[in-house]
């Protein structure tokens, strides 16, 4: 099983971003993430194999961690805006950096490589495989009467199964784990 955790995002917030997407996609010929798939990863766990999933989700389950509130703004590019492999949404969210620590530091105690890069929560809206001209997408953004998508407060967070198909990645919720308020 293909495994990472990570929050979900409310229905207004994915329509904000699913009419972000379209104003946007004209310009730029990439590789758009679909809306249902949006949710801001706190661990990528990778490759876990089936019997083990309820050690996995024993060892979520014990993270404290209070309800979060989450801001989605602004717009950019990984790793920069000069070799964009990535154009993402970002996140303010005060307590998600812990609960992505606490969940790493989780699945670390069980058997999972600890992650090295720092954490950067994002939403990401396209894949860049290829090097498009950009420009138009840079002056779509620029237009854009806001760079504000959405305000809520996170009261769980999810374990999610990823399976890769040829159309695209498929995700699914395999457990939930409430945060406290």
């Amino acid at each position: 099983m293909r495994l990472f955790t990570g929050l979900d995002l409310p229905e207004e917030v994915v329509r904000n971003l699913e009419t972000l997407q379209a104003r946007l996609r004209p310009a730029a010929r990439i590789q758009w993430s679909p809306p249902a798939n949006l949710h801001i990863t706190t661990k990528f766990i990778g490759d876990w194999p089936d019997e083990r999933l309820a050690d996995l989700t024993a060892a979520l389950s014990r993270i404290p961690a209070p309800a979060i509130p989450v801001h989605i703004l602004n717009l950019g590019f990984f790793p920069n805006p000069h070799a964009p492999r990535i154009f993402w949404c970002g996140i303010e969210a005060p307590g998600l950096g812990a609960l992505a620590a606490e969940t790493d530091q989780a699945a670390s105690a069980i058997g999972i490589p600890a992650e090295t890069r720092p954490f950067s929560p994002h939403l990401t809206l396209a894949r860049i495989k290829e090097k498009p001209d950009l420009q138009p997408l840079r002056e779509a953004v620029a237009a854009l009467p806001s760079r504000e998508f959405g305000r809520f407060e996170a009261r769980s967070f999810f374990l999610y199964q990823s399976i890769l198909r040829p159309t695209g990645s498929v995700y699914t919720k395999l457990a939930e784990f409430p945060l406290s308020k």
